[in-house]
């Protein structure tokens, strides 16, 4: 397994728990993070690539497998951090875990709503959290309809399962907006379509909720050149104080989506914040920078207040 041998474990303390990291790999920053406090904190933490992991049904009881070994009753609790790419089979394994009653920071069906942008903003709509308008459609005959819809150009075309500004378009007009649509609907690219906030000025906020509670927030300025705000496309990020409105709904999307932690973004407008998107995989890198904030700390006694719970 991906055991942390480079660290000893006394096995003999009391409030230790078996914690297992679902990633691909231990090599992604936010998971060498959360394992290293885990690790701090006593716990006995692995890695375990959830791609690697098969459930055998129709027994007694149903098992989970890493490779050839059964891990079924190995640990108190999981963190998922579940890649884009495989997200159905990472939210299967996060299934099985939870019908054999343990703990997770994020339930399976959360990880699969947040990670279609389109559920999350159904979901929001229908609870009240406000959010930009939004048309999506399949349809390649009306898109100049579409536009319409929010008032013209220019509009915010983005892939409904797009990350880390990935899949995000500006289409300054109807025309170009009527190409980049046209061509992806060609491809058999499912996308969404949004008004564009022009008095955001290519800024917006990530938000940490932890068991619903913020512990960090910063905003993110974009480049010159491009409207994204995204760190890993080199957005500028600095410490924001949050409105109480602001904190209301980073907390609520959150519960809503049935997530125990969450990268909550939003954009600040005329009419208030609006909700962007949910991440059920927040990466930890650049709001630990930006806020000094122990994020990786917080997630793990978050695991530590809940995780006794669900284990008998």
């Amino acid at each position: 397994m991906g055991f942390l041998t480079d660290i000893t474990f006394d096995f003999n303390q009391p409030n230790a728990m078996d914690i297992a990291i679902l990633s691909v790999s231990l090599n992604v920053h936010s998971t060498k993070r959360i394992a290293k406090e885990a690790q701090d904190a006593g716990h006995y933490v692995e890695m375990i690539d959830h791609t690697k992991c098969s459930v055998k049904l129709g027994t007694d009881k149903p098992q989970i497998y890493l490779n050839d070994e059964d891990i079924t009753d190995e640990f108190d609790a999981i963190i998922p951090r579940i890649g884009t790419t495989v997200t159905r089979h990472g939210a299967a394994i996060v299934k099985q875990f939870e019908m054999n009653n343990i703990f997770s920071t994020a339930r399976s069906l959360g990880i699969t709503r947040a990670r279609n942008k389109v559920r999350t903003l159904q979901i929001m709509a229908r609870k009240g959290i406000p959010i930009p308008e939004t048309v999506f459609s399949i349809n390649p005959h009306n898109v100049e309809d579409q536009i319409k819809l929010l008032g013209g150009g220019p509009v915010i075309i983005k892939l409904q399962e797009g990350t880390q500004g990935k899949g995000v378009m500006l289409a300054e007009s109807k025309k170009s907006a009527k190409s980049i649509i046209d061509t992806l609907y060609n491809m058999n690219t499912s996308i969404l379509l949004q008004e564009y906030i022009e008095e955001a000025n290519g800024e917006d906020l990530r938000i940490i909720v932890v068991g619903n509670k913020v512990v960090a927030s910063m905003k993110r300025t974009s480049d010159i050149d491009d409207f994204r705000s995204n760190v890993h496309r080199g957005a500028e990020t600095e410490v924001v104080q949050l409105t109480p409105k602001e904190k209301f709904i980073a907390i609520n999307a959150t519960k809503h989506l049935g997530l125990g932690v969450a990268g909550v973004d939003l954009i600040r407008s005329k009419k208030g914040p609006l909700l962007i998107e949910v991440n059920a995989s927040p990466g930890l890198k650049g709001i630990e920078a930006a806020t000094n904030v122990n994020v990786a700390k917080h997630i793990i006694q978050f695991v530590e207040k809940n995780g006794r719970r669900k284990r008998k």
